[in-house]
């Protein structure tokens, strides 16, 4: 990583410049990335926070720190700038040689974890017996990009839909099947989950309306809970309908998840409400049972209540997720724990974390917990995104509509694409361009949704990057050369300012994904390939590939760009085409 190379470099010789360094702590050692190219490729910023530790002006500083640095034929020129800053222009060979490296070996050059952490993602997470909307897109979206990097890091990923499929409603629902449409409990008919949806909006109406609906409801309930068997099996219809119209959504999209819903942790919320009241973190609020958390405020400005157990006895959305992090922690021996929703749970989640470090189950100097909150889709009208009769947009419509708008657009650039290969190429690049306008969105701000600028060419978009992609593959074709016999035996040269600009982008990669993978953005990484997809352009601009004096090198550049850039879309959860 030559991010952490230069840092070290400098360390080395900031300490060798400055003795008396060596014992203060929290030295503010930092290097970045240039913004700009006149600025070299990197930038060491420290001289001026150094100024009141060894009471000198900064530039004098930095001259010292630059007399001392070990240059090792990797950094070609230092420079100071301003009052302190040192711009560091990196070799042209060097690069070179990295690049040729990177090539040859299977991972890019990133290497892999001695002991890989085991990391829970919970993400997705619809209702059951509702349809999923773009709230579980957003969530689906980044928690699978999130999956997609740990497990190319090379840790161990566990993936969970942590889905809604316990609780009063299923009750409502069960006893207005019953009611209503009997067969389907009996097996003698079956139902889709639009026919569900309206279902259960009838049994709404009617548990309001009818106190003796209410109470055959609340009677399902529990004999659900008791594992009443006619119950239980109307239980597990209306999941089998669910899940068999989830599932279509995440085959569009191409995600994989492990179901374990609020249902795999009923059986222990007894269990964990027992234990928080022998730890003595049990106070009765109105006859419900609560942990109340003195570092969160209400309005009144008391302690925020936790809420365990209601006042009829019944467990909620605090105990399963309570009991989901013992679970987690316990049994799959978490390292760390992500989890990816709306904002509007940031609340909730900030309460469950702190009750579980309360009550023994986290240890969070142990254990990395995030919550990993996003902002809304909104419409053209800047207000949440609904279809045009009002009612929230369900996502296998917009799937469906993205490839067909993809399709259409291919149509118009590409008449002459056979039906199946253009079919296909609509599919990718439909669905990929929801996800790349998702994902390139800052994670917690809200968007707004259009087709238009989402299939655009031109721009920070899923096309722009997927045709680069296809314009590095046409270059192959046409030279006509196969790239993997050049590998190993010819080797990158880097002349041209154009070229040296990509090589350092390539070599960049590695330092994007740690990024990626502390913050959780994933905007880092399509900021990183719109980049590489512009300096991969200008150099395509600049630098003739066939036929010129630097061929066998520049189509070894073509394939390290071309490498990064899929495996790169790969972790966003895009695929890759060769033809557009």
């Amino acid at each position: 990583m030559i991010h952490s190379q230069i840092l070290q470099k400098f360390t080395e010789a900031s300490l060798a410049a400055f003795p008396e360094l060596k014992d203060k702590q929290d030295i503010p050692f930092e290097v970045t990335q240039s913004t700009q190219e006149k600025f070299g490729h990197y930038q060491f910023n420290s001289a001026m926070k150094l100024t009141k530790l060894l009471g000198l002006p900064p530039r004098q500083i930095a001259e010292k720190i630059v007399a001392n640095v070990d240059k090792d034929g990797m950094i070609e020129k230092l420079e100071i700038a301003g009052p302190g800053f040192v711009n560091i222009t990196l070799s042209p060979k060097y690069l070179s040689q990295k690049v040729d490296s990177i090539i040859t070996e299977p991972h890019l050059g990133i290497s892999l974890p001695k002991t890989p952490l085991r990391i829970v993602i919970d993400f997705s997470s619809p209702n059951v017996a509702k349809e999923m909307h773009v709230g579980h897109l957003r969530s689906t979206i980044i928690g699978d990009c999130l999956a997609n990097l740990f497990e190319f890091l090379g840790h161990d990923v566990l993936r969970i839909n942590h889905i809604g499929d316990w609780g009063t409603a299923f009750g409502m629902l069960i006893a207005y099947i019953k009611k209503n449409v009997p067969a389907v409990i009996n097996g003698e008919s079956e139902a889709s989950l639009p026919q569900l949806v309206g279902w259960y909006r009838a049994a709404k109406k009617e548990f309001d309306e009818d106190p003796d609906f209410k109470k055959a409801s609340q009677l399902e309930v529990v004999a659900l809970q008791k594992g009443q068997p006619e119950s239980l099996r109307g239980w597990e219809i209306i999941c089998e309908i669910s899940r068999k119209a989830y599932q279509e959504i995440y085959d569009l999209l191409g995600v994989t998840l492990i179901e374990r819903g609020e249902s795999y942790y009923n059986p222990v919320l007894a269990a964990t409400v027992a234990e928080l009241e022998k730890k003595n973190l049990i106070t009765l609020s109105e006859g419900a049972k609560c942990v109340f958390v003195e570092e969160f405020s209400n309005r009144e400005g008391n302690p925020m209540p936790f809420m365990v157990q209601k006042s009829d006895g019944g467990y909620n959305y605090d105990t399963t997720d309570l009991a989901t992090i013992r679970q987690r922690i316990d049994e799959e021996k978490a390292d760390r724990l992500i989890y990816v929703t709306d904002a509007g749970q940031a609340l909730h989640f900030q309460l469950v974390f702190r009750v579980a470090e309360m009550a023994g189950y986290l240890d969070r100097a142990k254990i990395k917990v995030d919550h990993v909150p996003f902002g809304l889709v909104l419409g053209n009208d800047g207000k949440k995104f609904r279809t045009r009769s009002g009612e929230t947009e369900r996502l296998i419509d917009l799937l469906t509509a993205a490839t067909d708008f993809a399709e259409k657009i291919l149509i118009e650039r590409s008449p002459e694409l056979p039906i199946d290969e253009r079919q296909k190429l609509a599919d990718a690049l439909g669905i990929g361009a929801i996800k790349y306008a998702d994902l390139s969105s800052h994670r917690v701000s809200d968007y707004v949704f259009s087709y238009d600028k989402m299939l655009r060419f031109e721009g920070n978009t899923a096309a722009y990057l997927m045709y680069s992609y296809v314009r590095i593959a046409g270059i192959k074709r046409k030279v006509d050369v196969n790239v993997d016999s050049l590998i190993g035996s010819e080797h990158i040269t880097l002349e041209h300012p154009s070229e040296v600009a990509l090589a350092l982008q390539i070599l960049q990669f590695d330092e994007t994904l740690n990024l990626l993978a502390d913050e959780l953005m994933p905007h880092r990484l399509t900021d990183y390939l719109y980049n590489l997809a512009d300096k991969f352009n200008a150099f395509f601009r600049d630098c003739r590939v066939e036929g010129s004096e630097f061929q066998s090198s520049r189509l070894l550049l073509c394939e390290a760009a071309a490498r990064t850039m899929k495996q790169g879309l790969e972790i966003l959860g895009l695929k890759v085409v060769d033809k557009m």
